[in-house]
């Protein structure tokens, strides 16, 4: 990767924890929940109460990659 837009990027994570912090300490909290054939969910709700949800079963290669990103951006 681009160390250029390595640093870029650390910058604009920064700046989203400083913006909401309690979605860090989440996902570091849930970090430690996750294993192999865990199940993810995400929902979003627009602004007109529409939401869409989709969910994951965590597998072995899902954990790599969650631990290849949390050593970039840390």
């Amino acid at each position: 990767m681009n160390p250029m837009a390595m640093l870029q990027m650390k910058g604009l994570y920064d700046k989203f924890k400083r913006n909401h912090p309690k979605v860090p300490m989440f996902f570091k909290a849930a970090g430690q929940m996750i294993e192999d054939g865990s199940v993810i969910e995400i929902s979003i709700t627009d602004p007109m109460g529409k939401k869409i949800t989709t969910n994951m079963r965590v597998s072995q290669e899902d954990l790599e990659m969650f631990e290849q990103l949390k050593s970039t951006l840390s």
